[in-house]
């Protein structure tokens, strides 16, 4: 789709917030709603555009719709609930899910906008907080190629790399690879720098020599600083990590893959929020080792 298309964007959290608004930057006529309407207020007031009261009112017209939202249960609020987005869409528009959620409501919803004819791409993002308001986001998605290449140009206004992974419900099983990959090597980096710092080692110097090696990971370079300092309010909430894990938990069980370090870092995320840490980012992790 050219610059200059008419889209909405639900929920303004701490990523929809700025991707709606590189969307509105890139040209386009942008519509938002938000349930809590004084952040949706507070974006008009940054990007102009308009707001709606609901999330069928900011549909309606609209090329394409975006949701950034909670869980399953707020996307099937959002658009098969009462004034939801999907009553409101034309045949031949398109729903662009960013919502972290499962492949089973990606399925679902491809089925219901189908039979609507509305075309429907899973889409999660990872990148975190930073990455949303830097437009610089991976974008995994699912759905059909010819969709896809429409919605492309448009996701592109925020993202730093967009990949069609395969039919609909793949974009969130790409989302559950990359959340069970975080959850290994955060754990790991706690551990080692606990380690380090256990040993009286100077862990700048380790670090510096170290992430130019095989160890290197955007975690190392992002976060050890601020797990030595313990300071755990830089990103990714445990919370929303925890709600991602249970996720893959369940589709490991369903396809009879073994996530036996993803359960266990899991649990050990049980034990940050029991501490208080619900809303720690994820490097959090090394709490439990540096004050046991």
């Amino acid at each position: 789709m050219a610059d200059g298309s008419k889209v909405a964007f639900i929920g303004l959290g701490v990523m929809g917030y700025p991707m709606a608004g590189y969307l509105a930057s890139g040209g386009h006529d942008v519509t938002v709603f938000n349930r809590t309407a004084s952040k949706a207020d507070a974006w008009l007031d940054q990007h102009g555009g308009k707001a709606a009261d609901t999330p069928r009112a900011a549909a309606d017209g609209a090329d394409i719709v975006f949701a950034c939202v909670g869980n399953d249960d707020d996307v099937r609020s959002v658009t098969m609930g009462a004034e939801g987005a999907l009553d409101g869409m034309a045949k031949g528009s398109i729903f662009v899910d960013h919502t972290t959620a499962s492949a089973d409501l990606a399925r679902e919803l491809y089925r219901e906008t189908a039979d609507r004819g509305i075309g429907f791409l899973d889409a999660p993002v990872s990148g975190g907080q930073a990455g949303a308001e830097n437009g610089a986001l991976t974008v995994m998605v699912g759905g059909d190629a010819d969709i896809f290449a429409r919605a492309q140009p448009v996701i592109d206004c925020y993202a730093r790399a967009c990949e069609r992974i395969g039919d609909a419900g793949s974009g969130q099983l790409a989302k559950m690879v990359n959340q069970i990959c975080i959850a290994g090597v955060v754990q790991g980096l706690s551990e080692a720098i606990n380690f380090g710092l256990k040993a009286d080692l100077d862990m700048a110097k380790v670090i510096d020599v170290i992430s130019k090696g095989a160890a290197q990971s955007w975690q190392m370079e992002n976060r050890w600083e601020t797990m030595v300092g313990g300071k755990f309010d830089y990103g990714f909430a445990v919370d929303w990590m925890r709600k991602d894990l249970a996720i893959c938990l369940v589709e490991g069980d369903k396809n009879d893959a073994r996530l036996p370090v993803t359960a266990l870092v899991d649990q050990f995320y049980a034990h940050v929020q029991a501490r208080g840490g619900q809303r720690w980012d994820t490097s959090s992790l090394i709490h439990l080792l540096a004050n046991d």
